[in-house]
């Protein structure tokens, strides 16, 4: 059993004191001293992990101005602010102790679109994709590109002066910024914006702390001019902290948002941006070059960027090699032929050009097609040209370049501590050759990537943390890299901010160092804002990269076993991926439906490797105590009765807190799937349920819910009845007491209308008697409890098409599949179900006919959940009905052309089964009915998720978010839905009856003759 995991201190009296002075002076945002947010903002996307005191959530400016305000009260000397963005820094940029203000959840409105002046005003926290989706419409959008775009803000963007791929032609996000609305540590607003001499000088005559500024930072630059030209590099990524060297403007008075930008939260709170945009390019084209290896496409880099390309971008064999086995890849593949000589593509440069005017485009084109066909370099293998979609999907490829890396299998993961370096673009491929040589020489792994065109490759090195002999690599592979970076007259910090590596700022500024600490001390005195990094306004040391605690020396407390056992949180890198904006992305539905971190992937992997370590300190192995569950449910029920005979309150426990975070999730396995880590959660929630159940007893309702599979064959079997005593006034109140609504009409029973079909019960006697011809045309559907119970109707229309196709359906006996059990933890019970029904259609398959199911959910819980309990070669091989038939349209007669239609898939089967979303596509297009699958998140039903009383307000957030727009948008009868939750939910929320797509092809089917049978007649 688990142990009670009380924690040794509560949260520091100081934050804990300063948060209640906050909320009494009126703080309108959320104020977090919980366990579970401290432990959730102590990492970023860095190696590093320091816990805060607090974290605050501003609601506006004014929340902003309150912190300022009081941490210049004598009272809060020792109080400490780290400002944070979306959380992506690779470098710690945001962490520490103190207190985290996090705009992301509140200021995220965007202000103000003037289309004609082409600025926009927008708060802190808005993200990037967002900004841009609402400019499209205006024909705008804001040029700073980055990988992280779905999910950084605006805020952190410019205090990291962020940019990426197309940064030659467009510049870093401080050129684009107009003017910046700041709170001071005092509390003080003040904007900055480029100056001229007059209004420099009038505002040098004022008084007050923005007079004090611009007179200190005006003096630094007149008294360090020849210093600042010498020390600041002359590059394109010139990320370097306080930008002395643009600090006096075009307008030569004075720029202090120059200063701003970068200053990764040193200098001041960013309240608000003015912001320039640019029209969107009208005409775009990509050229793809293929090389024999990674030096070839650096070295030949040279020679591509005289062509005035809008990003030259280049991938080595790692990342190229990973992305083969992406399944993204397919899309991309036929713009790398394989070489008729047999040579392998083992590195790839992407050039882009874009413009107003196709012509344009495609006179910078026609010049580089020209000089690539005239030069035939031994080491380029050849090129091809993209345009359209394909540009998107290639540039997509492109920034998976990260979570490639990341989701190497081992221990040893690619990690970012030297991923941003940037030195001339000129001296780039000889600088990595000794970059490459440096790492091997430590007989390191790693993969290469990044902008060719600005000097900048991202590399990151794969290190075990967990690792003492490891962790020491870190300091010496910096070093080296920083010895490399000057020698070739470039940066460490070419792009990723400095963060904890801050201590290498004096070797690269020397004698320059005095005038930034005259700058942070203008502007923060006391150090206040995020000390340790990039300068201090008392000439502290700043913090050293060894002298702040590494995720991995936290996880290696964690024994070896443990971790095996729970691989799917522990390699959370913190990417952030799971932070996406797009409501109409999949992943992950609780994070947007709650704008809690702790409600996402990244947070719940983040709070089980910490109730992990805890447990492990307490001399428990979880692991153990799962291989010792038994799956019996007389006593888990006499427990759960017990106590709720006697509600105690639930006492202080830190596995309360991690059960708050796994309790929010759905379960829908979006982050299985689209995690570029494939942080899995559904998993590693459900041990973390078992085990915590093993001390608290269970939810009266979570044993409902798991005798459900077994009871609905019972209940079907009168179905009026059965709906008589669950939906009367008097059952409905009861479920409630129980924590259950929304509860589902019963269908009619099967067997009838299957038996009209002439549809029998597979057996494998059956099957086996089947001749070679009948087992040609015989496929095995396999039930699952809601559909064939709740739906039934689609299990008949399935069976009736695939009659109609041409080949004979069979029923499976019906056996509970498992899945709500596994949801809720119940693992033994989960595997007892899991071998009893493999069994069964194992011996169904082995006759040699398929099997297929029919919800996508419940289907692919045979090549996971049953996989991972059983074991690959022991779970049955169930698939989707449409992955069957797309597989044999051979042997399926086309059909006439009808209506386009639209198919909202399950998000479980979009975000694990994405070629099986496109199977539906290539079988309508086949029968002649153009489908359309539009974009859209998760329903917010997810199984038994949004039957849960507790659930339910989230749940229809969720559908609110995305499904209610699509189904709003669609005329009745166009819009299909192949889950059974999904079905479900719309029926419930906006009363749509949504049909299952074989239901719609039925309908096709059965009023148009074949095709070939229409000519013959004709």
């Amino acid at each position: 059993m688990i142990p009670v995991l009380n924690r040794p201190a509560d949260a520091l009296p100081l934050y804990t004191a300063f948060c209640a002075e906050l909320a009494a002076r009126g703080f309108a945002g959320d104020l977090s001293l919980s366990e579970a947010d401290r432990t959730v903002f102590a990492t970023d996307n860095s190696i590093y992990q320091v816990e805060p005191g607090a974290v605050a959530f501003p609601r506006d400016r004014d929340d902003l101005v309150r912190i300022g305000r009081l941490l210049d009260d004598p009272r809060f000397r020792e109080v400490v602010v780290r400002p944070r963005g979306g959380g992506t820094g690779t470098n710690g940029q945001s962490l520490g102790p103190g207190l985290v203000v996090d705009c992301s959840r509140h200021m995220t409105r965007i202000l103000e679109i003037d289309p004609e002046r082409r600025t926009v005003r927008v708060e802190p926290g808005v993200v990037k994709d967002q900004l841009n989706a609402a400019l499209k419409p205006h024909g705008l959008f804001f040029a700073p590109e980055l990988s992280t775009s779905n999910r950084a803000t605006i805020g952190g963007m410019i205090s990291t002066d962020a940019c990426g791929q197309g940064s030659c032609l467009y510049g870093k996000t401080r050129d684009h910024v107009r003017a910046l609305i700041c709170v001071l540590a005092d509390g003080t607003v003040l904007e900055a914006r480029d100056l001229d001499a007059e209004a420099l000088s009038a505002v040098s005559a004022r008084e007050d702390r923005a007079g004090a500024i611009h007179r200190a930072v005006d003096a630094v630059i007149a008294q360090n001019a020849a210093l600042i030209a010498e020390r600041f590099p002359k590059l394109n990524r010139c990320l370097t902290g306080y930008d002395l060297a643009h600090a006096r403007g075009a307008a030569g008075g004075l720029d202090l948002k120059s200063l701003v930008c970068g200053s990764e939260g040193t200098l001041a709170l960013i309240a608000e941006a003015t912001l320039d945009v640019l029209p969107i390019p009208e005409a775009a084209a990509l050229v793809a070059l293929s090389y024999v290896d990674f030096d070839a496409a650096l070295r030949d880099a040279r020679a591509l960027l005289p062509f005035g390309a809008a990003s030259v971008e280049t991938i080595d064999s790692t990342v190229l090699g990973l992305a083969r086995n992406d399944p993204g890849w397919a899309g991309v593949q036929a713009f790398f032929p394989e070489d008729p000589a047999g040579r392998r593509v083992d590195g790839i440069n992407l050039v882009e050009f874009v413009g107003a005017e196709e012509a344009e485009v495609e006179a910078a084109l026609g010049r580089l097609v020209a000089m690539l066909e005239a030069d035939a370099s031994p080491t380029r293998i050849g090129f091809t040209v993209a345009r359209g979609a394909a540009i998107e999907r290639l540039w997509t490829m492109r920034k998976k370049a990260v979570g490639l890396l990341g989701a190497v299998k081992g221990d040893a993961r690619p990690i970012p501590f030297v991923e941003d370096t940037a030195v001339p673009p000129e001296q780039l491929a000889d600088y990595i050759r000794d970059f490459r040589g440096l790492l091997d020489g430590k007989g390191l792994r790693y993969g290469m990537f990044g902008h060719v065109d600005a000097g900048v490759l991202h590399v990151r090195p794969a290190i075990d943390l967990k690792d003492p002999d490891q962790e020491r690599l870190i300091r010496e592979v910096t070093e080296g890299v920083v010895a490399l970076t000057a020698r070739y007259g470039g940066l460490l910090w070419g792009e990723h901010g400095k963060g904890f590596r801050s201590e290498f700022v004096p070797g690269v500024f020397g004698p320059l160092v005095p005038a930034l600490e005259a700058v942070k001390r203008a502007f923060d005195p006391g150090d206040r804002l995020n000390p340790g990094k990039i300068a201090s306004a008392t000439g502290a040391a700043l913090t050293a990269i060894d002298a702040v605690p590494l995720r991995g020396e936290r996880d290696r407390t964690i024994p070896r076993d443990v971790r095996a056992s729970f691989d799917e949180a522990l390699h959370c890198n913190g990417n952030g991926a799971c932070f996406s904006y797009d409501t109409d992305e999949a992943m992950c539905p609780s994070w947007k439906a709650t704008r809690e971190r702790r409600h996402s992937p990244k947070g719940r992997a983040s709070l089980m490797r910490e109730w992990l370590r805890r447990t492990a300190a307490a001399g428990i192995d979880p692991a153990a105590a799962l291989r010792d569950e038994r799956p019996g449910w007389l006593g888990p029920l006499a427990a759960s009765l017990a106590g709720a005979l006697r509600r105690r309150p639930p006492g202080e426990d830190f596995s309360h807190a991690v059960k708050e975070a796994m309790d929010g999730c759905l379960a829908c396995k979006s982050c299985t799937g689209a995690c570029p880590i494939k942080v899995d959660v559904p998993s590693f929630r459900a041990k973390f349920l078992a085990l915590y159940h093993q001390r608290y007893p269970r939810p009266l309702k979570d044993h409902v819910v798991a005798a459900l599979e077994p009871l609905l064959p019972l209940a079907g079997r009168a179905p009026r009845l059965s709906n008589l005593l669950s939906r009367n006034p008097l059952s409905q109140r009861l479920l409630g007491r129980l924590g259950l609504v929304a509860v589902p009409v019963f269908s009619a029973p099967l067997a009838p209308a299957l038996g009209k079909l002439g549809v029998a019960t597979a057996t494998p006697e059956a099957l086996r008697a089947l001749s070679e011809a009948e087992r040609a045309r015989a496929v095995v559907v396999v039930q699952d409890a809601f559909t064939s119970h709740f739906e039934a109707p689609v299990v008949v229309d399935l069976c009736a098409l695939l009659i109609e196709l041409g080949f004979r359906p069979w029923l499976a006996p019906f056996r509970p599949n498992g899945k709500p059990v596994h949801v809720h933890g119940f693992l033994a019970r989960f595997r007892r179900v899991a071998e009893a029904n493999a069994r069964m259609l194992r011996a169904l398959e082995a006759t040699g006919v398929p099997l297929v199911g029919v919800d996508p959910s419940m289907t692919l819980t045979y090549r996971s959940e049953y996989a991972g309990a059983l074991g690959p070669e022991t779970a049955p091989k169930v698939r989707l009905v449409q992955e069957w038939l797309a597989a044999r349209l051979d042997a399926i007669a086309p059909r006439p052309a009808g209506r386009p239609l639209r198919l909202l898939p399950h998000c479980t089967e979009r975000t694990n089964a994405p070629a099986a979303v496109k199977d539906w596509q290539t079988l309508f297009a086949h029968l002649g009915l153009p489908l359309e699958i539009p974009a859209a998140g998760c329903c917010g039903m997810a199984g038994t998720y949004g039957h849960e009383a507790a659930n339910r307000a989230t749940s229809e957030v969720i559908y609110g978010q995305s499904w209610a727009r699509r189904v709003a948008e669609s005329p009745e009868g166009t819009l299909l839905a192949d889950g059974y939750s999904c079905r479900c939910q719309a029926k419930l929320i906006d009363g749509r009856a949504l049909p299952h797509p074989v239901q719609a092809l039925l309908a096709h089917v059965r009023a148009h003759a074949p095709v070939a049978a229409q000519k013959l007649a004709a």
